[in-house]
């Protein structure tokens, strides 16, 4: 699996279609099912759009069974994620076709904004994501965020070997 990397605003038409970034398409094009995951997400002021592949869906869904079965925190992960979640293929041209209440609830109408985050992607009625983007600036003013050192963080084997 890609990484999803850069924002990038498209249009969506008045059927709900909307263009998936082309790098967002090729961070999935090894995956069986060709198309994008999304699943309803929010912080405390805001709606948005939870993305991802089958592929990671299926390692969340493995890392779960870790937890107790049909512990709180298991069925509150069940119901927000896999419950709510839709499965959206491409068509020819590489887009796909919003549901109308995944819209309605986050406020996107002709445009959405696609947040790479690494191992997953955020879609963003675009306004809302300036104001969520303001809010984190806000909240570590002159601070910039710290992350694991690189020798930390085991290295995929090189392209090629085995």
């Amino acid at each position: 699996m890609g990484l999803f990397l850069s924002t990038t605003i498209n249009k969506v038409d008045s059927k709900g279609r909307v263009s998936v970034p082309a790098n967002f398409r090729a961070a999935l094009k090894q995956e069986e099912f060709q198309g994008v995951i999304l699943f309803p997400g929010n912080t405390d002021q805001h709606e948005f759009l939870e993305g991802c592949g089958m592929e990671f869906l299926e390692r969340l869904s493995a890392g779960l069974e870790t937890l107790p079965t049909f512990s709180e925190e298991q069925e509150t992960i069940n119901h927000f994620v896999f419950a709510a979640a839709a499965q959206l293929p491409y068509d020819q041209t590489g887009r796909i076709m919003l549901p109308r209440e995944m819209m309605d609830a986050t406020g996107i109408t002709t445009q959405a904004t696609f947040v790479g985050l690494g191992k997953t992607f955020q879609v963003w009625e675009p306004e809302a994501y300036k104001q969520h983007v303001a809010q984190l600036r806000q909240r570590s003013p002159g601070r910039r965020p710290s992350a694991p050192a690189l020798a930390d963080v085991p290295r995929p084997p090189p392209r090629g070997s085995s």
